[in-house]
């Protein structure tokens, strides 16, 4: 099976123009940004590790709870320093009107980082868009919260 870097973001890009779809993992039929991460779990290892449950849009908003960074803790290895195919986790939408980058917003935004031309890449879906690789820039920069090794 393929664990190293160059095919973890190639069968990351190999989910490129997959549309949103909350909750789903089919490539080319719909994914969210953690089917994404299921997704390319699968194609590597076989079955996911645990199941995972039912959840909102707006999960751990109310309680700020690090459910994402917690499970992804159970599988994978916490990064100090970021590198094509390491898993990144954001915080987004914060709770109570609070600035995006403040730390008590729950992390629940996650993607898969590549690299164009020695440039740092995102692959991830976002709620209404197709999964997409776009640059790893400035806005993504404020709003990285964890970096998870697989």
């Amino acid at each position: 099976m393929a664990t190293d870097a160059p095919d973890i973001v190639a069968l990351a890009r190999g989910w490129i123009g997959t549309p949103y779809r909350h909750q789903a993992s089919l490539k080319g039929v719909g994914c969210d940004c953690l089917g994404l991460l299921r997704g390319v779990w699968r194609e590597l290892h076989g079955d996911e590790p645990e199941a995972v449950p039912p959840y909102s849009l707006d999960w751990s908003d109310a309680n700020g709870a690090e459910s994402l960074r917690d499970a992804l803790a159970r599988h994978l290895t916490m990064a100090d320093e970021i590198a094509p195919g390491d898993v990144a986790l954001f915080r987004m939408m914060p709770p109570f009107g609070r600035a995006s980058t403040h730390p008590g917003a729950p992390a629940k935004h996650c993607g898969i980082l590549g690299s164009r031309d020695g440039a740092p890449t995102l692959i991830h879906a976002r709620q209404n868009r197709r999964v997409v690789e776009e640059p790893f820039g400035p806005f993504w920069r404020l709003r990285l919260a964890y970096i998870f090794r697989v």
